[in-house]
């Protein structure tokens, strides 16, 4: 168990936390963990992994597809390898630093309760995890360096956009297994996005089956309810949600009934509560897209549903202003869920 402080730390003390079993320092505002490794060593530059979606051509499908790319340089993606099924993934995608995750996903007729992991560092095929508590689609999904968390979103055998639900649900990463229950979320969004720093996890936007600008957050080490955190600058569903460990990044998104995708990029300071505040534009605009994000950029999926995008742009995430052109994915596509070995969360 672990026992409060008689005085606040300074920054630079260090401690073992022996809930997560990890080394950590104080930074002045929070503590956060000390890692052993980096994406450079790992992988030569932060790595992002983008798996699964849909593509009208061909045969109106959802894709098993993984692609690749260095999120420290531009370009276009390569191929990963193949998730174990395809399905619609939304914002579905978790990692560490050596794992990422992808849980649920949306697959007529039916919501996918599968969990597949890969490997970030070695190029192959995904290989089953566990199982979600119930098949689900169209949430937002947060991780830290331990754990991933999906919530809200669709849970029922039915892809219905009437079958909304506020479960928060977690896996911990290095372990195989089923997921658990978390708590409950403020709202039960149909596509919201999320984002996190190394403590706190965000759920931005989705609809209700109206849209909302919502935002609302969660203790990642710790198990309970949302909280409620700010809104965004506008109401939009199914936005690349991203950032760094201080800056959350909520892209673009869609709004019913034109589905057209959206531009307005928004920012948010994580460690503080409050509503969003405008970044820029992206070139093309968002349309359910995934992202990956390093400590330094944010890269994500642009185009449309009715679609087979496959272009990819980025941002500075510290710094303000219109997005950029990276490259195109590997194969195209809509909905690809995000994830790399430098989030946010690590």
């Amino acid at each position: 168990m672990e026992y409060p402080s008689l005085d606040k730390p300074k920054a630079g003390a260090i401690r073992f936390n022996t809930d997560s079993l990890q080394l950590e320092i104080y930074d002045g505002n929070q503590w956060t963990g000390i890692e052993a490794t980096s994406p450079s060593l790992q992988t030569g530059g932060t790595r992002g992994l983008l798996g699964g979606g849909y593509s009208p051509t061909p045969n109106n499908a959802n894709r098993d597809y993984i692609d690749q790319i260095n999120i420290d340089t531009t370009g276009n993606a390569i191929d990963f390898g193949n998730l174990t099924d395809g399905r619609r993934p939304g914002q579905n995608a978790a990692g560490s630093r050596t794992r990422a995750i992808w849980m649920g996903g949306r697959a007529s007729p039916l919501n996918k309760n599968v969990i597949d992991f890969v490997t970030i560092a070695q190029q192959g095929n995904a290989t089953d995890f566990g199982d979600l508590l119930t098949g689900r689609g169209s949430f937002a999904v947060v991780s830290s360096a331990t754990r991933g968390i999906c919530a809200l979103g669709s849970a029922t055998i039915s892809p219905s956009d009437a079958a909304h639900t506020n479960i928060i649900e977690y896996v911990t990463i290095s372990q195989t297994g089923n997921a658990v229950d978390f708590g409950d979320g403020l709202t039960n969004a149909f596509k919201p996005t999320g984002a996190q720093s190394q403590t706190r996890g965000l759920f931005m936007g989705g609809y209700t089956p109206t849209e909302i600008n919502t935002i609302q957050y969660i203790t990642m080490s710790t198990l309970g309810n949302s909280a409620d955190f700010g809104d965004l600058t506008s109401t939009r569903r199914g936005a690349a949600g991203g950032g760094n460990s201080v800056r959350a990044i909520c892209a673009g998104g869609e709004r019913y009934p034109s589905s057209l995708a959206v531009q307005t990029i928004d920012f948010i300071t994580i460690s503080t509560l409050g509503n969003s505040q405008d970044f820029g534009d992206s070139i093309t605009g968002v349309g359910r897209g995934g992202s990956v994000n390093s400590p330094t950029r944010m890269v994500f999926n642009v185009g449309n549903y009715n679609s087979s995008p496959s272009g990819l742009e980025y941002i500075q995430i510290m710094t303000k202003g219109n997005a950029i052109v990276f490259g195109d994915l590997a194969n195209g596509r809509w909905g690809p869920a995000g994830t790399s070995n430098g989030h946010g969360g690590l």
